[in-house]
């Protein structure tokens, strides 16, 4: 259990990766906030990069969604991402490049469905919208499905013992699906750190701060 802590906080440092207040949650087996984990993981990001780094993924993020959305629903979609991780392991990235992944090449539509009947931009399967509390109806709300899809990835590191990268993977699945879904969304983060190039830090955080003031 040390070793996967230790682990964990440092994939979170390395990767500066997988932003309302704090996330409500019904089920607590699905949130770590009693773990030792999960008081490992906040005491690194109370050092202070957290929020400087969430800042600076928020403008890439826009810019990406952006490429396949119209500007005001790519501003929407990437403050969610911000807003609905605050207080949470993840970084905006984490759930952006997950969108990105599972309904990039549908404009990021909230009324996309898969064949087997996932939803939303985040593409929740109705059983597992429940288990966060939704129902699965509610998953066409952009609000709901970014909560819901933060739940669930939060859900798949408790499963996969505090590896992010194998938790995005489990995101989707397991087989062969689940690794074709693997390339593409680390092609997709990809795409997002490049856009962070782009913007310097005193850039993106005006950018930022821009796009978190009320509409």
């Amino acid at each position: 259990m040390k070793k996967n802590i230790i682990l964990f906080a440092a994939v979170a440092l390395s990767t500066m990766s997988c932003d309302q207040s704090q996330i409500r949650q019904p089920q607590s087996s699905v949130m770590l906030a009693h773990s030792d984990l999960d008081k490992e993981i906040r005491r690194v990001f109370e050092k202070g990069a957290n929020l400087e780094e969430r800042r600076r993924q928020l403008p890439a993020i826009i810019a990406t969604f952006a490429k396949r959305t119209t500007p005001q629903r790519a501003r929407r979609l990437g403050v969610l991402c911000y807003q609905k991780t605050l207080d949470t392991p993840l970084m905006p990235m984490d759930i952006a490049e997950i969108a990105l992944a599972e309904t990039g090449t549908y404009r990021l539509s909230a009324k996309a469905v898969s064949n087997r009947g996932a939803m939303g931009v985040w593409q929740l399967m109705p059983s597992r919208a429940r288990s966060h509390g939704y129902n699965p109806e509610d998953m066409v709300i952009d609000d709901k499905c970014a909560d819901a899809a933060v739940r669930e990835l939060l859900t798949k590191i408790k499963m996969a013992r505090g590896n992010l990268k194998k938790a995005k993977k489990l995101y989707c699945g397991v087989g062969p699906q689940a690794d074709a879904y693997e390339k593409k969304r680390i092609r997709y983060r990809q795409e997002i750190l490049r856009e962070m190039m782009k913007y310097p830090p005193m850039m993106a955080e005006n950018a930022s701060n821009l796009f978190l003031r009320p509409s």
